[in-house]
């Protein structure tokens, strides 16, 4: 999973990007600007752990988050359209939205003002994009329905919206999937508070914005946050409570970041290691088996499926199967939250 972190110059993006990885990326307007930063972080979840001590496994695998700190633009752009094909490789959009006062600009800062430009931004480079393609299909035949849909997503912009709030079929999607198209990526809003503004309620006209937009928000103070970070592991979270912030910028935005993409964790394990797998809610397992290993998704034959919570009651397989707990199921399944699962495939 990759999240690209965006935002205009001098929203504290890097500072949020070592928050969320523990990294020291040079942060300031002086900041190397030619590459992006790249930071991964494992997912936590403890039932890795449990199920590596039940079954004395040395080699647990967390899910992990690439993170793509992203330069802005020129001429206050949150976009460089220089490196979009690096933009287009985020699975998901985290923009940081600077709502604190900054010595370093001229301007007071506004979080409205800032989500609606580079909303705009994300709507301009997909109609470039859009328009290139309509020349094209100009000159091609038989690309009808092809056609049919990019004017409908050049409609849709048009009429001020995003992609994401545009539905498409399946086979629609994957049409769709090869653009990359910006406004179409899940966004998720950081809001880089002040100091002085930590727990303070949002204002109503951005809630509402928020909301008619259904765009994700979370408030974030990059600072302290980062500074959170060089303190010893027993520390910080003694300190955040001060502040009245109940866990880390990490764990915080991890969760934020599976609801946006509505993620969930099934759960498997062989000889010498067990290992979570990210997925969409609401994936089959023969998806889950590709997931895995593109064998398993070819050759699928069923799926052995315990649950988390019976494997840590019953404390084994062979107990499950006995109380009715391991099910055997096939390839429509729809894989659970916390589902232990072992494939049988043949190819």
């Amino acid at each position: 999973m990759k999240i690209g972190i965006v935002g205009f110059p001098g929203s504290g993006k890097t500072t949020i990007f070592n928050a969320l990885t523990g990294l020291k990326a040079q942060t300031g307007p002086h900041a190397d600007e030619g590459k992006p930063h790249l930071g991964v972080i494992k997912v936590p979840d403890k039932r890795l752990e449990t199920i590596g001590a039940m079954l004395k496994l040395k080699k647990i695998t967390h899910v992990e988050i690439i993170f793509m700190d992203l330069a802005p633009g020129d001429n206050e752009r949150a976009l460089d359209l220089n490196k979009i094909n690096q933009i287009k490789e985020a699975d998901a959009l985290a923009q940081v939205v600077r709502c604190f006062a900054d010595p370093f600009s001229q301007t007071p800062f506004s979080p409205l003002k800032e989500i609606r430009d580079f909303e705009a931004e994300l709507k301009l480079t997909d109609l470039a994009v859009i328009e290139n393609r309509l020349n094209r299909l100009k000159k091609e035949k038989g690309r009808g329905h092809e056609k049919e849909l990019i004017e409908r997503c050049k409609a849709f912009i048009e009429g001020e919206q995003p992609l994401r709030l545009l539905s498409f079929s399946e086979e629609e999607g994957r049409m769709l999937s090869g653009f990359g198209f910006l406004s179409q990526k899940p966004l998720l809003i950081l809001l880089n508070l002040g100091e002085g503004d930590i727990g303070k309620p949002l204002s109503r006209e951005l809630i509402d914005y928020l909301a008619k937009e259904r765009i994700e928000a979370a408030p974030f103070c990059g600072k302290v946050e980062m500074e959170v970070g060089d303190l010893p592991e027993d520390d910080r979270l003694e300190f955040l409570k001060e502040l009245g912030i109940n866990e880390s910028a990490r764990d915080r935005f991890i969760r934020s970041c599976y609801a946006l993409l509505e993620l969930i964790s099934f759960l498997t394990h062989n000889e010498s290691e067990v290992r979570a797998w990210s997925i969409r809610r609401g994936t089959s397992a023969l998806k889950a088996a590709g997931k895995v290993h593109s064998d398993m998704e070819r050759g699928f034959i069923r799926a052995e499926v315990v649950h988390y919570n019976d494997f840590v009651q019953y404390g084994s397989e062979a107990k499950c199967r006995e109380a009715g707990k391991l099910r055997l199921e096939g390839k429509e399944y729809i894989v659970q939250d916390g589902d232990i699962i072992r494939f049988r495939f043949h190819v």
